[in-house]
């Protein structure tokens, strides 16, 4: 159990260290629950009870200022954790100002100065916060009631610790992007070598961690390279870079998710989603041009307004749900494209035409539509050419794809991004496999220790933790940022 602990919380640093790099917008944020919650309910049940009990210890006479001192001594040293190494002067104030032996002599003669505290801590909590906590902490300036104060100094303090520790993700993120590849693979060797042999799975098919992205591709380009003769055996790079763009197809319920691959799952099913929503935009934009001609399509602002109803009505849908948005659409369209005529003063269309133009748009929702498959083909082939680095420049698009082509570089830049992270992370634990797969005549030759490295991590990030979103970091103005 604690080698499970163990390496539960070494696979959270590396996913952490990971959304760090990958992640330009990973911020901590406040958790808030539902109002209505358990944990909402549990949480306001509790911090009542201790407060009110509080409140009861200095209503007494005399009054009891045991858990104002142990307040008092959190307090402090939550704003020393907030100090950074060059602050030794501010420290030193900071110990004399809140000395806690000087504290409870205080309390046992009845002589303690809560208000007077207060305001000093409110004053060094102005010092040290940043920006965006200015206002909450002036605030508290007007909180008279001192048990209500010290409730609302510990919830502000708690949001300056966040903010501190946004900051320091801020400062090592570069020298995390830096040091990313080679600290991924280290902590990955190590991961793999704290688990035992008796971890290998009984079927090849759990070797997930290198086997599960390349296996598709292999299967095919296996065929080939028998069929063709040795001469045509796909190289191991080409054989990765086709498992890679079988991501932009996966469906995470019929199979599993590549393990390599999960720390960037969100990112790369949130690609997918967009691939999938820009084919049937583009098909739209095409179709329409079909139709209308290139008087009407070519007309300002037209197919800008197309394509704004378009994304509305396909925002946040899964592909799933594409049939039902396609008939919105196609009604959408034909009115714009009535209102379209009328302004331009060409005749309407016929009630002939008016059902072609819908009937086609409403035909994309189809498997086997010609256009949406080759607008799907176009865009994996122009998405397949940004794997390389070197490419990832590139804009040139192929046709057909024009309109689309700021939501597509886009696209293709956060896709080649996760993807050329990944290789470099993992590269040569995939190549080092696919060495031994991608072989003349297309025998499939799997080494027994890659086959166990595989297993041991398929098991092993099953343990990894959820993480919530993060945001935007607000400078500190005590010199932190």
């Amino acid at each position: 159990m604690a080698e499970l602990l163990e390496t539960a919380q070494e696979v959270s640093k590396m996913t952490i260290a990971h959304e760090i790099v990958v992640n330009r917008d990973f911020k901590l944020q406040e958790v808030n629950f539902s109002p209505n919650s358990l944990e909402s309910r549990v949480k306001e049940t509790l911090h009542k009870a201790f407060w009110d009990s509080l409140k009861e210890q200095l209503s007494a006479s005399p009054p009891d200022y045991t858990h104002v001192i142990q307040l008092l001594q959190e307090i402090k040293e939550t704003i020393l954790s907030l100090l950074l190494p060059r602050h030794s002067r501010l420290r030193g104030q900071i110990e004399e100002a809140l000395d806690m032996e000087l504290i409870r002599q205080e309390a046992e003669h009845g002589a303690l100065d809560i208000p007077n505290l207060t305001m000093y801590i409110l004053g060094t909590m102005a010092m040290l916060c940043a920006p965006v906590r200015d206002e909450e902490v002036q605030r508290l300036r007007g909180v008279t009631d001192p048990v209500q104060l010290l409730r609302e100094i510990f919830r502000v303090l708690d949001l300056m610790k966040m903010d501190m520790v946004n900051f320091t993700i801020q400062s090592l993120r570069p020298h995390l992007q830096d040091h990313s590849v080679q600290y991924e693979q280290k902590k990955f060797q190590e991961l793999l070598a704290k688990l035992p042999s008796e971890c290998v799975g009984k079927e090849r098919e759990g070797a997930g961690v290198c086997w599960v992205i390349i296996k598709i591709p292999i299967q095919g380009l296996i065929i080939l390279s028998t069929n063709a003769g040795s001469s045509s055996t796909p190289s191991p790079m080409s054989v990765l870079n086709q498992g890679y763009m079988n991501l932009l197809r996966w469906e995470p319920a019929i199979e599993k998710y590549p393990e390599t691959l999960l720390m960037d799952q969100a990112r790369l099913q949130e690609v997918q989603l967009q691939v999938n929503q820009l084919t049937i935009l583009a098909a739209v934009l095409l179709v329409s041009s079909s139709v209308c001609g290139s008087a009407l399509f070519s007309s300002p602002g037209f197919v800008d307004r197309l394509k704004r109803v378009t994304k509305a009505l396909l925002e946040g849908l899964p592909h799933t749900r594409f049939r039902e948005a396609l008939l919105d659409i196609s009604n959408h369209v034909h009115q714009e494209v009535s209102e379209s005529l009328l302004q331009l003063g060409y005749p309407a269309f016929t009630s002939d035409k008016s059902a072609s133009l819908k009937g086609q748009i409403r035909s994309i929702a189809e498997d086997d539509n010609a256009v949406r498959s080759v607008i799907e083909q176009r865009i994996h082939s122009f998405l397949s050419l940004h794997l390389s680095p070197s490419a990832q420049n590139s804009h040139s698009l192929p046709k057909g794809l024009a309109p689309i082509q700021e939501e597509l570089l886009e696209v293709s830049h956060r896709f080649g991004s996760v993807i050329h992270h990944n290789r470099q992370v993992y590269g040569p634990y995939y190549l080092a496999i696919l060495k031994k797969v991608v072989l003349p005549g297309g025998e499939a030759v799997f080494s027994r220790s890659w086959q166990l490295n595989c297993v041991r991590m398929h098991r092993l990030w099953s343990c990894q933790s959820t993480y919530p979103p993060w945001h935007k970091l607000p400078i500190c103005k005590c010199g932190m940022g």
